[in-house]
């Protein structure tokens, strides 16, 4: 056979598994909800991080029964970002429970806004903003936050045009985002950071699904990212049922049994 028929044969054969996906997907995704008792929580991770961070939680839930999505959050933008994950919860069939970290708190309260099968909302150590409101414009409205003076902008250019992106200062990445891991696991985490634009951080909710949607918040009492006073706060204006820890920033990694603690109350309560 000649290079040219193998690689027509290669492309037919990917094209075939790619259509076979896409008609198979929702049929799995009923046959999921049809086993019936527990929703399908979807974890949203935030700026500077991945969805390995919920590495341990995922782990939890699958081990309790529930089904996990952790979708990669594309941290270009809250209206970007909120946009593909609300498309990401279109594609789950029955009751979701939704839970963000940090940004990724941001991104879920707009996100869920008129998704009826968002039962319940879980805020880590998050932004939590009222509509019109931006996570920047939150970040310093307490103190306790070093953030500000951490973070390392780098220009970029891409395809849609040129802007900044933030990252941590990797010396700084220890002590303000995750105190209470190991530091060489957290040099590791500084070198594979995931930046986050400034213009996105800086941009105002479109929605705030917290007003109709139940909402569980967890407060990092060692939080240096984001202030445990703001987390407070924007715990109590929603009527969330709080939990605080002595948590770094990273709960859903230094303290990952009680955050599947809070989601599995937050399921029961509502699903």
């Amino acid at each position: 056979m000649s290079p040219l028929a193998s690689s027509r044969r290669a492309a037919g054969a990917l094209a075939l598994l790619i259509a076979a996906a896409a008609v198979t997907a929702p049929s799995a995704a009923a046959a999921g909800s049809s086993h019936g008792a527990r929703p399908t929580v979807v974890l949203v991770h935030g700026a500077f991080a991945d969805a390995s961070g919920w590495n341990a939680v995922a782990e939890h839930l699958r081990h309790q029964g529930y089904e996990v999505v952790a979708p990669a959050n594309p941290l270009r933008g809250l209206s970007n970002d909120s946009t593909y994950t609300a498309s990401v919860l279109k594609s789950i069939e029955g009751p979701v429970v939704l839970v963000g970290h940090s940004y990724g708190g941001a991104v879920i309260s707009s996100a869920a806004a008129g998704n009826p099968n968002v039962k319940a909302l879980v805020y880590v150590a998050a932004f939590m903003p009222d509509k019109g409101e931006s996570p920047a414009e939150l970040s310093v409205k307490f103190p306790g936050s070093e953030l500000g003076t951490a973070v390392r902008p780098v220009p970029y250019t891409d395809s849609a045009g040129s802007g900044t992106d933030l990252y941590i200062q990797n010396d700084r990445f220890h002590s303000v985002f995750a105190a209470d891991l190991p530091e060489r696991q957290t040099r590791l985490m500084a070198v594979e950071q995931r930046p986050i634009t400034a213009a996105g951080f800086a941009e105002k909710a479109q929605a705030a699904a917290w007003k109709t949607i139940p909402s569980w918040f967890l407060v990092a009492r060692q939080d240096k990212a984001i202030a445990p006073d703001l987390e407070r706060f924007e715990a109590r204006r929603a009527g969330s049922r709080t939990v605080e820890i002595d948590s770094s920033h990273v709960a859903m990694m230094s303290h990952p049994e009680t955050v599947v603690g809070l989601i599995d109350e937050a399921a029961e309560a509502t699903c």
